[in-house]
């Protein structure tokens, strides 16, 4: 990809990589192809919805975390599988999301219950069970579905196998950026606490949280993984990656303020880690810039800071083999992936436009923010 492209553009904005994304794709692809399943987008990583069309070539749907979303894909992804989970329902959202979905997912037996009535009057909608096995990988508990006392899915010991009239599935959600071997492993502990429950069923919701499109990822195993569950139990099997779809698929193309010095070399942008990539304080990780390196690799080391009055609103310290001007453009990659889904308007920051660069490498605006949509949000 020719960064010169994207250094003509006004920042702060987000960028979408045409073919990055087809690329992940069709790895997607392949993947129901070989198994027979389906393969879900979950929205709450990616919600570019004007290549929703390009999406629906490739992949089976959407998941959903609520009305929003589910609208959202109900809108701009017709004619595909819309599945929601939310860990529990209002009333009124869930009288139209039954209007909308194909499969509803709910969080306890209670809820189940409360809403089995007027579930039963929409006979071509399907309902399921999010599942606890109380067995994760992930080594931070705030994306961990199964640390001590989760809200997330139901455990074994408080699984209702006498309450499953009327649910033709289970869910369970337990990764977050790993590989197939995490995969199966957890299938294991999911079939030793629920196997007898997957006789029963139609179908087995494997969650997100696979790295399907990582360079290295063992997309062989995950394959063995779900023609094991389809052979075994004779159910269909719904993945539901999001982060896997739209990995290295984006950038976030910023411009450099100012520079000034307090005991090393400092840089403002015109983008901020709190407003623009949340996750840079929450995950916590480290965005690559195109051209850069780690602290006092190369001759000259910024720390990037944003121009909110938020102290802690750092991106990172990088090492460049030029100094940084007033003027200079700083393209961070994989930002297509919880940043246009988690940003905000906090102090007043304008929200990056959205382009798409397309496969024939020109530019194409897609979505430009001003002062009427921070006020909108108050």
């Amino acid at each position: 990809m020719n960064i010169e492209n994207l250094l003509s553009l006004p920042t702060p904005c987000y960028v979408i990589d045409e073919e990055a994304l087809i690329r992940n794709l069709e790895v997607l692809q392949y993947v129901e192809q070989q198994t027979g399943c389906h393969v879900l987008l979950a929205q709450k990583a990616f919600s570019a919805y004007h290549v929703y069309p390009l999406i629906a070539k490739y992949i089976s749907g959407t998941t959903a975390s609520g009305l929003f979303e589910a609208q959202l894909a109900y809108e701009e992804m017709p004619d595909r599988q819309i599945h929601v989970y939310s860990p529990a329902y209002k009333d009124a959202d869930f009288e139209k999301l039954l209007t909308m979905c194909d499969h509803i997912v709910f969080n306890s037996f209670s809820q189940w219950k409360h809403f089995r009535k007027i579930a039963q009057q929409y006979p071509d909608v399907q309902f399921g069970l999010r599942i606890n096995p109380e067995y994760s990988e992930i080594g931070t508990d705030i994306y961990n579905p199964c640390f001590t006392n989760s809200r997330l899915g139901i455990t074994p010991a408080n699984f209702e196998g006498n309450e499953l009239d009327g649910i033709s599935g289970l869910h369970f959600h337990t990764m977050c950026e790993q590989g197939a071997e995490t995969l199966e492993r957890t299938l294991k502990v999911v079939e030793e606490k629920f196997g007898s429950y997957l006789h029963r069923m139609k179908w087995l919701n494997l969650g997100g949280g696979h790295h399907i499109t990582k360079p290295g990822y063992n997309v062989d195993l995950l394959i063995s993984c779900i023609r094991h569950i389809r052979k075994t139990y004779g159910v269909e099997v719904y993945i539901e990656p999001g982060e896997a779809v739209a990995l290295n698929a984006g950038y976030l193309v910023a411009s450099v303020l100012d520079t000034l010095r307090n005991n090393m070399d400092i840089a403002i942008t015109d983008t901020s880690a709190a407003c623009h990539m949340p996750d840079v304080l929450e995950m916590p990780y480290r965005p690559y810039i195109v051209g850069s390196e780690m602290p006092s690799v190369l001759p000259y080391t910024y720390r990037l800071g944003a121009p909110t009055c938020l102290a802690g609103d750092i991106i990172g310290d990088y090492s460049f083999e030029k100094p940084l001007q007033k003027g200079d453009k700083l393209v961070f990659t994989d930002m297509a992936i919880y940043s246009m889904v988690k940003n905000n308007t906090f102090n007043g920051m304008p929200l990056p436009s959205v382009y798409l660069l397309q496969s024939d490498g020109s530019l194409k605006l897609l979505k430009q923010f001003g002062y009427a949509d921070f006020k909108s949000r108050l």
